[in-house]
């Protein structure tokens, strides 16, 4: 935008119409953006033009200019980008990042250059592949941009013009005709049928109908006023003009790109918990190192130099440096899986998110429900037929008490689906490949009268060359009804010409005067009125959309009741009168079918779902009843003015009950979204269109469509369903909940692993020294970054429990290391490695002849081969025993037969490895010297290989004891 200039049009002009345009929203004459917006909707349009300072004529050229130089470009403001360069060093500046580059620094101090440099090597490579699967820069105010039409029709000069749209002025008129994008915010200065899409403002895709007349009205949000156009939308039918009022960051597009600018980016729970997991860890491993180096000093009495370098290799040993990349790995490969149940995840962290949601607040149109009108039911005088089939292909039937029906076997049937496809100006386009929908022209309500009409075996180009259009009275919202008159082959009722009346049907009731029964026209009653609002008002309790149809013969009785002869002097007083009364279409958009189930599946999980929909309340809480979102009576159906007139607290205090939100604006989505997380939820948040870009930014974890979301809605997300079905967001958060369990898997794999490094540390310091060193500082990290980092890979890798969506969600305060997994690694696992650490690396000394009282080989001499070959037996102990703890943690209580021993095809994969390493690394001379180690003799590999059978069997007979208790306890229970 340009520079900001105090006057005004009106001031410029020496004129004052009590409320002045403002650029950019700038408060003038005690008013704001809004107030105009306010003001001008309830004005007549002479008002309009005397406030704008503008005529019919529009601005002059310099005039235009001059406005520009006071209201700048009608642009979007591009927010402050995050640079590359940033966000990729962001990757090595986080805490656990920070804590391995700090192992790093100790490791060089300690004079271990060796581990240095693979911590840090180990830092790198994951802060490499963590920026590599993020890199996709917020696009959203780009997006945004693409979505303006680079160049506007106007009258200027008293010319119609082509502009650019960046240097349309408030007071600029703009001319309006289908397909066009509109550029700017404006008043409805002239319509015909004139038609806007604004689902990237509201979210729904039935066109809103405008108008130019004043619209006073109270309790509409924007997109409500139908004689106001916005930016970013488009005309879908007909054509009009309007003098635009609003540009660039003061429309209300521009108001959802600031919205979505300045949405702070939010820590994922994940983030949370691996943040105050390097807390603990690092804690734990410095009080591990003082305890080590008190030790070294007053049991050993070593050196303080040498006490001090020995604790330092000790905080570095119990980092778990394999943590980081494992769990990023890990991330990465549920990404992979996701992607295979329709789901695209953009930022790895969001992963988990998923698995924590508590509540999804979901749009209706399109993700619960199918996007495609459908027409169910159809009501005559003579009965009432249900239609089957949804969507917009032509696949149905007309039924009615068990029997099938077609159009020719009712004539009142007939006349109202003939009267329903040919009052109106939809089209419908078959798919050219297999598998994809049916495009819709025009308004989808028009279209799905095309699909009954079809099903009813009418052929709609046959139908339209026996009855073709001559005249139309286009729809206007204060009729609430539209009429076309056609030319007849076979007359109707005697006439040869007929009009057919499409609209409420409070409105043509109204205006009927007679009545189609059993195809004879009988004379309206109140009886008659009374029954057909009867069952009008039933089909609205349900949430369905009713129109009626009904026509008026254009004949000689016709024209004595004041029919002109000329069809240039038809009008609505004297055509939409005198009317025969025909019949009811009944419709919705129907729900997906597999959403029913995908709800239920929520409720099972804990999982609130929050309805926020565009669409009118009524039609919102029946479909939300008819998928089990709302059970009984108790539901609040909140629009988007109440919400308005609504605090903060009281919000909240609907929010702990069943709820739906219609009618809403983007920045109440927000607002609804915002006091959930207040309230300690975890969010997670569909949408599809522009309006849903902020609410998307701000939740925990926001969902787009990927079939019929926008751009700008695609680059907010943190996740894109490729199938635009809420039953892929339950599957989703199945695979969320998974990934958690599996990353505690795998953390409790890796911690265990700690107290075998411990063990033989703490044996030879509090032996003073007696027992050598049996395992090296370079040999823990043998088993952190080489052995261990495939199989923990392989937990991450588990398929979800089959009681994982039968638990609640995980509470956000529950810590991913908490006392049951610190006991668990520590004083359970941790203590069968030790255990097989400690009695091989004895084993050794023993079969090479040592007995109790001898020295231990090693004591002075660190090149002792029997030494060396003892410390490698602890390594390979440890290693073994692993090999048995990675089955044990692939679940909490369920046998690990049961769920196959052999099922896991990557844990497989790993230990495979692992026993490959450890052999290398005992047979590889360049390498002995490394990590201090020697070839192993027979009898160890013997022994070796019947730790990980013993392991599992321990682990076994505990969580056989589990389930027996559990069974115990429910048993009581019942």
């Amino acid at each position: 935008m340009g520079t900001q200039n105090p006057a005004s049009p009106q001031e410029a002009a020496g004129t004052d119409s009590g409320v002045h345009i403002s650029p950019r929203g700038a408060n003038q004459a005690g008013t704001d953006s809004g107030d105009l917006i306010e003001s001008i909707r309830k004005q007549p349009i002479e008002a309009t033009f005397a406030q704008l300072d503008v005529g019919p004529g529009g601005l002059s050229t310099e005039e235009a200019a001059a406005r520009q130089g006071r209201f700048g470009k009608n642009l979007i403001e591009s927010g402050k980008k995050r640079s590359p360069v940033l966000a990729f060093l962001s990757n090595f500046t986080h805490l656990m990042a920070i804590l391995l580059w700090a192992a790093g620094i100790i490791a060089f101090v300690a004079g271990l250059p060796e581990l240095g440099c693979a911590v840090w090597l180990v830092n790198i490579i994951n802060g490499v592949f963590s920026f590599w699967q993020e890199f996709r820069a917020s696009q959203a105010t780009e997006a945004l941009k693409k979505m303006l039409p680079a160049y506007t029709n106007v009258i200027r000069d008293g010319q119609e013009q082509k502009v650019l749209a960046e240097d349309l002025v408030p007071g600029d008129i703009m001319l309006l005709a289908e397909g066009d994008k509109i550029s700017a915010d404006a008043r409805v200065i002239a319509s015909s049928d004139l038609q806007v899409n604004q689902s990237t403002l509201n979210g729904e895709s039935n066109p809103s109908r405008k108008t130019s007349d004043a619209v006073l009205e109270e309790g509409l949000s924007a997109a409500e006023i139908p004689n106001l156009v916005f930016a970013g939308t488009s005309v879908s039918e007909g054509n009009g003009r309007a003098v635009v009022v609003r540009i660039g960051m003061d429309t209300e597009f521009g108001k959802i790109a600031s919205l979505t600018q300045n949405m702070e980016e939010a820590e994922s729970p994940l983030q949370r918990d691996l943040d105050r997991l390097t807390k603990q860890v690092t804690i734990f491993a410095m009080c591990m190192g003082l305890a080590f180096f008190a030790l070294s000093m007053f049991v050993v009495h070593e050196p303080f130099a040498q006490s001090f370098i020995f604790a330092l290799g000790m905080v570095v040993a119990f980092i778990p440096e394999g943590l980081l990349p494992t769990v990023t790995l890990s991330l990465a490969m549920a990404v992979q899986r996701m992607s295979k149940r329709n789901a695209l995840v953009k930022k790895l962290n969001s992963v988990e998110a998923l698995g924590s949601t508590s509540v999804i607040c979901t749009d209706k149109t399109g993700t619960l429900t199918q996007n495609e009108m459908t027409v169910n039911h159809l009501w005559t005088a003579t009965r009432e037929y249900e239609i089957t089939g949804v969507g917009y292909a032509p696949n149905g039937s007309i039924e009615a008490q068990g029997t099938t029906y077609r159009a020719v076997d009712d004539p009142d049937l007939e006349l109202l689906l003939e009267g329903g496809l040919l009052c109106g100006n939809a089209r419908l386009h078959a798919p050219e490949e297999e598998g994809k929908r049916y495009e819709v022209y025009g308004d989808p309500t028009e279209a799905c009268l095309i699909v009954s009409a079809q099903k009813g075996g009418i052929d709609p180009e046959e139908l339209e060359q026996r009855m073709p259009r001559v005249k139309e009275l286009p729809f206007e919202s204060r009729r609430k009804r539209m009429t076309t008159v056609h030319s007849l082959e076979d007359p109707i009722d005697g006439a040869c010409r007929i009009a057919f009346v499409k609209g409420a049907p409070n409105e043509v009731v109204r205006l009927a005067e007679k009545i189609r029964v059993n195809g004879r026209v009988e004379p309206m009653t109140e009886e008659l009125r009374e029954r057909i609002m009867a069952a009008n008002d039933g089909y609205a309790a349900d949430g369905l959309r009713v129109l009626a149809v009904a026509y008026r013969p254009l004949d000689a009785a016709a024209a004595r009741e004041g029919v002109p002869a000329a069809m240039s002097a038809y009008t609505p007083e004297n055509i939409e009168c005198h009317l025969t009364f025909v019949g009811l279409e009944v419709m919705m958009d129907p729900p997906r079918p597999e959403v029913a189930a995908a709800v239920a599946e929520c409720r099972r999980a804990g999982i609130r779902i929050v309805m926020i929909t565009g669409d009118y309340g009524l039609t919102a809480a029946s479909i939300a009843r008819r998928i089990g979102i709302v059970e009984g009576n108790d539901l609040s159906v909140i629009s988007g003015f109440e919400l308005s007139q609504m605090s903060d607290e009281e919000l909240k205090r609907k929010l702990t009950g069943q709820v739906v939100f219609a009618r809403m604006a983007p920045e109440q989505k927000l607002r609804v979204v915002t006091a959930l997380q207040e309230m300690g939820e975890i969010v997670a948040v569909t949408g599809d269109g522009v309006n849903d870009a902020p609410a998307l930014k701000k939740a925990d974890i926001g969902v787009a469509m990927g079939v019929a979301g926008t751009d700008v809605a695609k680059e907010a997300a943190d996740m894109i369903l490729t199938d635009d079905n809420f039953a892929s967001i339950v599957a989703a958060i199945e695979e969320g909940r998974a990934v958690y369990s599996n990353i505690r898997k795998f953390l409790l794999y890796i911690l265990n692993s700690n107290a075998p490094e411990a063990v033989p540390n703490a044996v030879y310091l509090l032996s003073g020294g007696a027992v050598p060193l049996p395992l090296t500082t370079m040999q823990i990290l043998t088993i952190d970054l080489g052995t261990d980092m495939l199989p923990a890979l392989g937990l991450g890798t588990e398929p979800p429990e089959s009681t994982i969506m039968d638990q609640p969600p995980r509470d956000p305060n529950e810590r991913l290391l908490n006392r049951r997994v610190l006991v668990k690694a520590f004083l359970w696992y941790g203590l069968m490695g030790s255990v097989a650490a400690m009695i091989g690396y004895f084993l050794v000394n023993i079969l090479a002849g040592w007995v109790p009282g001898a020295p231990l080989a090693g004591l002075g001499n660190d090149a002792d081969p029997v030494y060396i070959q003892a410390t490698t037996m602890t390594l390979a102990g440890i290693v073994f025993a692993q090999i048995g703890q990675v089955m044990n943690c692939r679940s909490e209580k369920t046998s690990v037969f049961k769920i196959g021993l052999f099922a896991n095809r990557q844990i497989m994969i790993g230990i495979v490895f692992e026993v490959a390493l450890i052999v290398f690394l005992t047979i590889f001379p360049p390498l002995q010297g490394v990590f201090h180690t020697a070839p192993l003799a027979w009898q160890d590999y013997v022994f070796l290989c019947c730790i990980p059978p013993i392991v599992i069997a321990i682990e076994e007979a505990r969580k056989a004891w589990l389930r027996h208790r559990d069974a115990r306890r429910a048993g009581g229970g019942a």
